[in-house]
């Protein structure tokens, strides 16, 4: 195919071994496990079980997390396509992804608004922005398909649609221009503090997760697959290292002076007004900052051949990051039934902690049966298969692989 053929310049961009080998980074899965694993608990009321996440101990949590991996693996995913199939495959492969994220947003749309209306709770249809689908189904749905309106958890995904969409033409920047593409990606979030923009939605104007801000997480992780090795040095430096844990003491003290009296005492008045404030739905930038020094604590102290990947707690992280989507959307019907369990059968702690356990176990029984049941399709396997020479991946404009 023509957009296969060598071209007279280059790409800039230096792909790693994964975007054209059969080798998996099995960190990815895990960080995109435990991510599914912790929004599962903190999407839940309430739920002793959320002290296991990240968002007690600091300014970000899982979502931050998710999204950045979610770039790393387009970057894998998409970038592997194009030495294989051509722009034409990228295209068509984010297409199909996009329109699979889309059609599971309008099903897990419908099945929330039914697990609410059988369960017959005013507050739950409040509490998940359900109330207005049940009142006024005919608009609402027809929001909903263009993706205005989104029942509460689900808004992450409308997010992944535009991304997949999107993510053609950012990578053929980003292959291009790396730098200056990331450049971009940061000045839109600046000017979303600027000028206040967002994208529409509805009922009212609100995101969870504002598109045009957290784009950067996305961009930045696609970013660190294609470009991020000429900064790694500096990223593991122990300059870096001793900055990101700094801060992350100090984001952990001001986290938990809102639960503890003693700390509470010690810690500005309007510093902490500040930080219990920060604006989640355009990713204030203390929570940016937080989440970038843990990357640097991650880069620097997990290996790719950490042993404890090998471990049986791990690996059911694995199997669930292997398997977001149906997995992520799994946990948003748990945690809708964990709440209802928690508003008309108890909401003690042992209940909190058996529904906990018993939502994480069933997301793990779910992806090890997707695991196991799972036919890649023909083209898919021929993806993974060992890559060409290096001669052939320069023939595609592009560097050879690191060995």
């Amino acid at each position: 195919m023509h957009d296969r053929i060598h071209t007279s310049k280059p790409l800039v961009g230096e792909l790693p071994p994964e975007l054209t080998g059969s080798g998996r980074d099995l960190r990815i899965d895990a960080c995109r496990g435990i991510a599914l694993w912790c929004i599962f608990l903190d999407h839940v009321p309430n739920n002793i079980g959320s002290w296991l996440t990240l968002r007690n101990y600091g300014f970000s949590d899982a979502a931050e997390v998710f999204m950045f991996m979610s770039g790393v693996t387009c970057a894998l995913a998409y970038g592997r396509a194009r030495q294989h199939e051509g722009w034409n495959g990228v295209i068509s492969r984010s297409l199909r992804r996009g329109w699979d994220i889309y059609a599971a947003f309008l099903l897990l749309t419908l099945a929330c608004v039914i697990m609410i209306y059988l369960a017959g709770g005013d507050d739950l249809a409040d509490a998940s922005n359900t109330r207005v689908l049940l009142e006024h189904p005919g608009a609402t749905l027809a929001h909903a398909v263009i993706l205005q309106y989104r029942p509460v958890n689900a808004d992450v995904l409308p997010i992944f649609v535009l991304l997949h969409l999107l993510f053609a033409p950012l990578l053929w920047l980003l292959l291009r221009r790396p730098n200056a593409t990331l450049g971009a990606s940061f000045a839109l979030y600046v000017l979303v503090y600027v000028f206040g923009w967002t994208v529409p939605a509805w009922p009212s104007s609100h995101w969870a997760f504002n598109p045009m801000a957290w784009q950067l997480l996305v961009v930045l992780g696609a970013w660190w697959m294609i470009a991020g090795e000429r900064v790694r040095p500096w990223i593991i430096s122990r300059t870096a290292l001793v900055v990101a844990v700094l801060y992350l003491l100090v984001s952990l003290f001001i986290a938990l002076s809102g639960h503890i009296k003693p700390l509470e005492a010690v810690v500005p008045v309007a510093l902490a007004k500040l930080v219990h404030s920060s604006d989640k739905s355009n990713l204030d930038p203390m929570r940016l900052l937080h989440f970038l020094a843990i990357a640097v604590l991650a880069v620097r102290l997990v290996p790719p051949d950490w042993p404890a990947l090998k471990t049986p707690l791990l690996r059911s992280m694995i199997r669930c990051g292997q398997n977001s989507l149906p997995i992520y959307c799994l946990g948003v019907l748990l945690a809708c039934g964990s709440h209802m369990a928690l508003l008309k059968i108890s909401n003690g702690a042992a209940m909190q902690i058996a529904l906990s356990a018993g939502g994480i176990l069933v997301m793990i029984v779910a992806a090890t049966l997707l695991n196991s049941i799972g036919v890649k399709p023909a083209r898919q396997s021929r993806l993974m298969q060992p890559t060409e020479p290096a001669t052939a991946t320069v023939a595609n404009g592009l560097p050879a692989s690191r060995q």
